[in-house]
């Protein structure tokens, strides 16, 4: 199994409603896409204050390795990442992070 995690630090003049949207098109790749087992969405709720800034995130569990790759050149995928960047602070560049551990 491949579990795919995505911080993020959403610019301050996103809407909550936005960061929905964005989620929720995300999501709808599970139904389109064979191999996505579970996914969460959501802000950060640690009281440790360790997150740099990344305050929202989200984790998708692939069924493996082949799995996450045909999410990651999967064109519903571009589209739902690209609206997932326009919202960051600093784009892909400061507002991303993505780790993916096998599990």
């Amino acid at each position: 199994m491949i579990r795919h995690v995505v911080l993020v630090k959403f610019r301050a003049d996103v809407p909550a409603a936005e960061r929905r949207a964005i989620y929720e098109a995300l999501a709808a790749l599970r139904g389109h896409l064979p191999g996505i087992l579970a996914m969460s969405f959501g802000p950060n709720v640690s009281p440790e204050g360790k997150s740099l800034g990344f305050d929202d995130g989200f984790i998708i569990d692939f069924a493996d390795a082949a799995a996450r790759d045909a999410y990651l050149i999967d064109p519903a995928h571009k589209a739902a990442g690209a609206r997932l960047v326009a919202a960051l602070e600093g784009g892909r560049d400061a507002g991303l992070l993505v780790f993916d551990l096998d599990a």
